[in-house]
């Protein structure tokens, strides 16, 4: 991670319940600025507003300058900011503007139920992606020990590389990872497009969330189901196998795979995030996800953007649910 990269996070990201989940990974004291971006409870949203959102985007007129001068782009609009003037995007004029203070504080205020607090909030990209978790004060543990927490993550961006969404997901606090609530696809967001006059739909949004309380339940349930599930050693180099095969012929392309099952077997075997639930199908899902992460090889951005960038897509949930339904194919055959 650059020190750009680590300033902005210390100073752009804020964490809280820090007494319950500790430092992000991504943590520096010495790139913190003037004001620590960590709180030992939940985020104030008057600190989300004046740290993070305390400016709007604003539509901007479009023009074009060639051999024939300058003239107006008709039927294009800019998205800038209002207190720098930096431009996030250029748009057709279809494009609607969500206000991340509406659509990621008022909007989620106006969804959730009292006792859910601000967990963590961020700008990434330079502003032009945003997201707001609003968690419930303490951690769970299940009773095979995982320790999670359950969040209502809202997302959105300036330059439509996200639509806004609100999602079910969790943290892992064992590795500070956020997870995919379930195996399922289904019901896990309400995603809104960026066109103008859009809107949330709050009943409906809410009734197809089910809202944060009952993520726990859902996920300590589908923890259980993987934690039953044995996976013999002979089961895990048959999964390694399907899930990253090496190729017959020399190269980069065989290296990596050897490096990546090589840490991922370090993950299995004798790290503490992973390494308790060995033998287990969690312990599978807990490798590929920690893997990831942690470990996998970035290019064209620092880890905690892409990490937060796949959450915020559904990258990450894509991966969790492909390690899990290639291990059931693997434990249907071995």
């Amino acid at each position: 991670m650059s020190k750009e990269t680590s300033t902005w996070l210390n100073t752009h990201v804020l964490i809280g319940f820090t007494d319950k989940r500790g430092h992000a990974w991504h943590y520096r004291a010495d790139h913190q600025g003037t004001e620590p971006n960590h709180y030992p409870g939940p985020i104030p949203i008057t600190e989300v507003k004046r740290r993070l959102f305390g400016w709007s985007a604003e539509p901007a007129r479009v023009f074009v300058e060639d051999r024939f001068g300058l003239r107006l782009a008709e039927h294009h609009l800019g998205v800038t900011t209002s207190d720098t003037g930096d431009l996030l995007a250029i748009h057709t004029d279809e494009y609607g503007i969500h206000q991340y203070s509406t659509w990621l504080l008022d909007n989620v205020a106006a969804l959730l139920d009292d006792g859910l607090a601000i967990g963590s909030a961020g700008l990434l990209r330079e502003r032009k992606q945003a997201w707001v978790s609003v968690e419930i004060p303490d951690n769970i543990t299940t009773p095979e020990g995982v320790q999670f927490r359950p969040n209502l993550l809202a997302c959105s961006s300036h330059d439509a590389s996200l639509k806004t969404r609100y999602k079910r997901v969790v943290t892992n606090v064992v590795c500070d990872n956020t997870m995919n609530l379930s195996l399922r696809e289904d019901g896990q967001e309400v995603a809104i497009v960026h066109k103008r006059n859009s809107a949330l739909h709050l009943l409906s949004a809410r009734e197809a969330l089910q809202i944060v309380h009952t993520v726990a339940d859902d996920f300590a349930a589908e923890v259980k189901k993987l934690c039953q599930t044995t996976v013999t050693d002979r089961a895990w180099k048959a999964f390694l196998d399907a899930h990253t095969p090496i190729p017959t012929e020399p190269g980069r392309g065989r290296t990596n795979a050897a490096n990546k099952r090589a840490a991922l077997t370090r993950l299995w075997t004798s790290d503490s995030r992973v390494s308790p639930w060995k033998n287990t199908g969690w312990g599978v899902v807990q490798a590929v996800n920690t893997h990831l992460n942690h470990e996998a090889l970035i290019r064209g951005a620092g880890r905690a953007e892409r990490n937060m960038t796949r959450v915020m897509t559904g990258e990450l949930a894509k991966h969790d649910r492909t390690a899990a339904a290639t291990l059931h194919k693997v434990l249907a055959t071995v």
